[in-house]
């Protein structure tokens, strides 16, 4: 089960490695389904495309960030999936949620956890003098990108970088890291 909120650049790469490396075969891992929180999301039609079943869940439909949280484990609940994972999923999760799943749900960011959890990351890097930056793929835990890290990729910052150009060189690396992290995750079953 893979969680998104926009292009889903980095669930399509885990839905072609999980086909190439053969997943449902090897592993008895397959993409159920893709829910996003915007029912506009590019992503939703790219996974509509490949035959994996899709929901939209607006999270502005609903009073509070726990009624949507409530809903959004019902709604994951029927597929029974041995993963949930973010992939662009740009929502604060609830305790509750968290708890759920805990032990089930993975999650990307685009830096070298433990520095700059939250948002702009790859522009604090550079403004902190980094030379490197990179990506983690992280278990979620209650605590906003905490978790147990589980793999990261690093990417050198560049003299001349933007907080745009860093973006692209990493999320190069996110589309290799995050399959390969949750390809191990899920050989662990077996």
């Amino acid at each position: 089960m893979i969680l998104i909120s926009g292009n889903g650049s980095n669930m399509a790469a885990i839905v072609a490695a999980s086909r190439q490396r053969r997943w449902q075969e090897r592993h008895g891992a397959e993409v159920v389904a893709v829910i996003s929180n915007r029912a506009e999301a590019p992503g939703l039609a790219w996974a509509r495309s490949e035959g994996i079943a899709t929901e939209a869940l607006n999270h502005r439909a609903f009073a509070s960030r726990q009624a949507f949280d409530a809903e959004l484990v019902q709604q994951i609940d029927r597929f029974n999936p041995a993963l949930v994972v973010l992939a662009g999923f740009m929502r604060i999760l609830t305790p509750y949620f968290v708890a759920h799943f805990t032990g089930r749900l993975v999650n990307i960011h685009p830096s070298l956890l433990p520095a700059f959890t939250g948002l702009h990351t790859h522009q604090r890097a550079i403004d902190a003098g980094c030379k490197v930056a990179g990506c983690t793929v992280h278990r979620v835990s209650a605590d906003l990108d905490g978790g147990e890290i589980l793999d990261q990729a690093v990417v050198p910052v560049l003299p001349a970088d933007t907080a745009e150009a860093l973006a692209a060189r990493v999320l190069t690396q996110e589309h290799l890291l995050y399959p390969g992290a949750i390809e191990r995750l899920v050989a662990q079953r077996d």
